[in-house]
């Protein structure tokens, strides 16, 4: 399996026919999100919408994948049916492996299959199977009935969609393995518009290790770096979740639709709450030894004389913030218990939380009214949000649907756009000031990931612009290497450059290794170029009102310099994403 070109699975839903492509570029376009990219360009189309049938849904993984710990997130590119422009998201569980061990680089679907159908494929199979019966079902229930459906246990991986992929909520997303997901940007639509229910990826072949000592090796000191140091500790301890007290401590966590940054009620949802009062069990993603996954359980009861309901659910830190402070819920079951609503539909928790603050916030500002919600919204109340969640996943009125297309879109109707906390799209948990307020919001992915501008504002900066913005071009292209393996994010402080270098060498991928840097820019580049192909348009980018009024530990926030900034990395966005010149 350790081979200089991709090998490309095409699965063509119309037809329901496949066919394998061999394509070169790994020293160029290394795996992932490069891989990805390359596959965009060359199946996708930026002048057609989203959900034309011809545009593809890409999955792809990198050249570490299967071979050393942590390499486990699969990367999915598509033209976003939040804003209708290039994009992609990551997950982990086993989707990863499953594709390695199905002999795959990637997997790219096209077409739309004529009834909701299921595609199962393997190293030696492809099969699409035609399952009317699951359009409507939530999200476990689908899993149970696919697992049941289909062979391959303890080799598969299993990504599906609820409710709201179906309706084509912007923002629903593609729940992999349970407790995993491709979260942000709407995956699970692009699944609905080709009537795919289900997907289950099954790692049926098998492949020896390399030969010779320098890849146990490194092997042996990745490892070891992962498991006998404390460099990975915090996420098997707390978690994510750890985050959350020490965000509101430094008046950075949003609460109440960020009408404020810090509260005192912030202990029954901090993560030392969620470990001590909720925590079931760890898990971890296929490949992986450091165990970030916390399940905590949900108590629920359903009868009189002490009849409950037992569910598990995954939290971390980013569906506490939008399902907890951000809807003022201060009782760590009661944010479970909204988490639970939200997987059931197959919600992005980060957008839908955010919307629905916006939603509450609106309604008590008499911008809409209940005929709109259809339940009370209160802040701090969790059965009206559950109630909430089922209609933004079911689209059951207008109201629903215009916030299911995204907050600002359902702000600009109902003229509640100042305080839409929206940065690109739904805003991340991070509250913490200019730096990370303008990197959301016209970055790649609008990402606290795509680089480190929210720890960056934790601490004292100088305040240069130019200074600021190339720190976020070289911290995205570095970060994009490590996603082109496709590593954990987690492990950035492991995985250098000359560690990964070290594990391409091992494996035979000598140049690939020696053109990393190289890569990372190229890779960078025609990302945003297919981003600009698609129409985006970063000087046209507003950061709302709302984010002009909050006050961090540094105090207010500087509006003068945060627009400096803004314009600053639009024109350099506009710089990375030109065409290139076309020889003659």
């Amino acid at each position: 399996m350790i081979r200089p070109h991709f090998r490309v699975l095409v699965v063509d839903l119309t037809t329901r026919k496949t066919h394998i492509e061999n394509v070169p570029g790994r020293e160029t376009w290394l795996g992932g999100s490069g891989l990805a990219a390359l596959l965009f360009e060359k199946h996708g189309d930026p002048g057609l919408p989203w959900s034309d049938p011809r545009q593809p849904l890409i999955f792809a993984i990198g050249p570490l994948t299967g071979y050393f710990p942590l390499m486990s997130k699969t990367v999915c590119s598509f033209l976003s049916p939040y804003h209708g422009q290039y994009t992609e998201s990551h997950a982990g569980g086993r989707s990863a492996l499953a594709l390695r061990f199905a002999d795959m680089d990637a997997l790219v679907i096209v077409g739309k299959a004529a009834r909701p159908c299921v595609l199962s494929v393997g190293s030696k199979h492809m099969e699409i199977k035609d399952a009317p019966f699951l359009w409507g079902k939530d999200v476990f229930t689908t899993g149970k009935m696919v697992r049941n459906m289909l062979p391959g246990s303890g080799t598969r991986s299993i990504m599906r969609i609820g409710p709201a992929g179906e309706n084509g909520c912007a923002y629903a997303c593609i729940n992999v393995d349970t407790y995993r997901h491709f979260g942000r940007m709407g995956s699970g639509a692009v699944m609905g518009a080709k009537n795919l229910k289900a997907i289950a990826l099954q790692g049926d072949a098998s492949f020896p290790l390399p030969e010779g000592k320098e890849y146990a090796k490194v092997f042996k000191e990745i490892y070891e770096q992962l498991t006998e140091t404390t460099m990975m500790s915090k996420y098997h301890d707390l978690g994510t979740a750890g985050n959350v007290a020490a965000l509101n401590e430094l008046k950075s966590l949003p609460w109440r639709n960020l009408q404020a940054t810090t509260d005192p009620g912030i202990d029954g949802i901090s993560g030392e709450r969620f470990a001590k009062d909720m925590l079931l069990r760890n898990t971890a993603c296929a490949g992986c030894p450091v165990g970030c996954i916390h399940i905590g359980y949900l108590r629920e009861k359903f009868m009189a004389d002490n009849r409950y309901l037992y569910r598990q659910v995954a939290y971390d830190y980013e569906p506490i913030f939008s399902l907890g402070s951000m809807l003022g819920m201060t009782d760590g079951f009661g944010v479970l218990g909204l988490m639970d609503c939200v997987e059931r539909e197959g919600l992005d928790c980060m957008s839908g939380g955010v919307a629905l603050a916006w939603a509450t916030e609106a309604l008590e500002k008499g911008h809409i009214t209940e005929a709109e919600t259809l339940t009370p919204l209160k802040f701090g109340e969790a059965e009206g949000y559950k109630k909430a969640i089922h209609h933004l996943g079911a689209g059951t009125n207008e109201f629903y649907r215009r916030l299911a297309q995204g907050t600002m879109k359902a702000a600009t109707h109902y003229k509640g756009e100042d305080y839409a906390c929206v940065l690109g799209q739904e805003m991340a948990g991070y509250a913490t000031g200019e730096s990370f307020f303008v990197s959301e919001s016209l970055s790649f992915r609008h990402s606290h990931l795509d680089s480190s501008a929210y720890s960056a504002d934790q601490k004292a900066q100088d305040m240069d612009a130019g200074k600021i913005v190339a720190g976020f071009v070289k911290d995205e292209a570095s970060r994009i290497v490590l996603t082109s393996m496709v590593g954990c994010l987690f492990a950035r402080g492991v995985y250098s450059t000359a560690r990964l270098q070290q594990a391409l060498s091992s494996l035979g991928y000598q140049d690939a290794a020696a053109n990393l840097d190289q890569a990372g820019e190229d890779i960078q580049r025609l990302r945003w170029r297919l981003r600009m192909r698609s129409g985006y348009a970063p000087l046209q980018t507003k950061i709302p009102k709302r984010y002009t009024e909050v006050v961090t530990w540094k105090g207010p926030i500087n509006v003068e310099f945060m627009e400096t900034l803004r314009q600053a990395y639009a024109n350099k966005l506009m710089e990375l994403g030109q065409e290139l010149e076309k020889k003659e």
